[in-house]
């Protein structure tokens, strides 16, 4: 009970760190130490195989068990382990980065995969809400989430698995096979989390037509967690999100993942990116209710 509620303690501290500080760039985040270990494991012992791809997830999420481990076990200070947990969270920079997409619509290109050279503002307002909601769930509400139930070594090992999908995760000729194994583990790693994350946004922007609909325009998506959180920010700010987009130079003909308006303006993103602003007081009411 001591240790959970270490747990809650440092959940709170981390965030409260993030949000006001963001990432200490003069220091190397924990994802990019792992982002280098699997860059150096593809150069040495890469193989389009599906046993190699899991050799390299295995890895990785050894050797991040035993640091963060041993860091939670023999670290009892909380603001220390919040310190160290606040690497994990990217609530600040994700708020940030999508924020300035209205003033800077170029940098769209920085945050999303699809083709952006082409796109007209209303395309570009769109992506900037839809990488904003998925991201939501990859970035702060999947952190928070192993962070509370099992410590700072729940929260490294999913930025692990989420950093391997990222790098390698990819339905390609080279990586189809080398990244299954960790493209599966991400799937199931972030299920819980991405349906919390719709639920949450329904719920922070009191919106019947998010909890009614997302869960069946979000299950369209092909990612089996994606287009949960995306669906409900579109419902709940009344906006149209999905629909076809240009990849490496090809149509996809992705569904609709919500309803509203087709013709999104910079007004939508404001919209969007409330919710950091209701998340936070949500935060600070549990944490104001942890204390009694």
């Amino acid at each position: 009970m001591v240790y959970k509620t270490l747990y809650f303690d440092v959940m709170f501290i981390a965030f409260a760190i993030d949000r006001v500080f963001g990432e200490f760039k003069y220091i190397r985040h924990p994802v990019v130490l792992m982002g280098d270990f699997i860059l150096w494991f593809e150069k040495r012992f890469y193989k389009d195989s599906v046993l190699q791809g899991l050799y390299l997830t295995l890895s990785l999420l050894a050797l991040v068990f035993i640091t963060a481990f041993t860091i939670d076990y023999f670290v009892d200070n909380v603001f220390v382990l919040g310190l160290i947990a606040s690497s994990g969270i990217a609530s600040k920079m994700l708020y940030d980065s999508v924020k300035e997409i209205k003033s800077d619509p170029r940098k769209i290109k920085y945050l999303v995969s699809r083709d952006t050279k082409e796109l007209s503002p209303s395309e570009i307002n769109k992506a900037a809400v839809e990488t904003y909601a998925e991201n939501l769930s990859d970035g702060v509400i999947a952190p928070l989430f192993y962070l509370f139930f099992f410590g700072i070594t729940g929260l490294f090992l999913y930025k692990a698995i989420n950093t391997l999908d990222s790098m390698v995760g990819y339905k390609n000729e080279r990586y189809e096979k080398f990244g299954k194994v960790s493209a599966r583990v991400d799937d199931i790693a972030n299920y819980i989390p991405a349906r919390i994350t719709a639920l949450l946004i329904g719920v922070l922007f009191l919106s019947t037509k998010a909890l009614k609909n997302c869960w069946r325009y979000g299950a369209r998506h092909e990612s089996p967690n994606a287009g949960y959180p995306i669906s409900a920010m579109g419902w709940s700010i009344g906006v149209r999100l999905g629909g076809p987009t240009s990849y490496f130079g090809k149509i996809k003909e992705k569904p609709y993942f919500s309803e509203g308006i087709k013709e999104i303006r910079t007004q939508s993103i404001d919209k969007a990116i409330s919710f950091r602003l209701r998340f936070d007081i949500l935060m600070l009411v549990s944490a104001l209710i942890s204390l009694f």
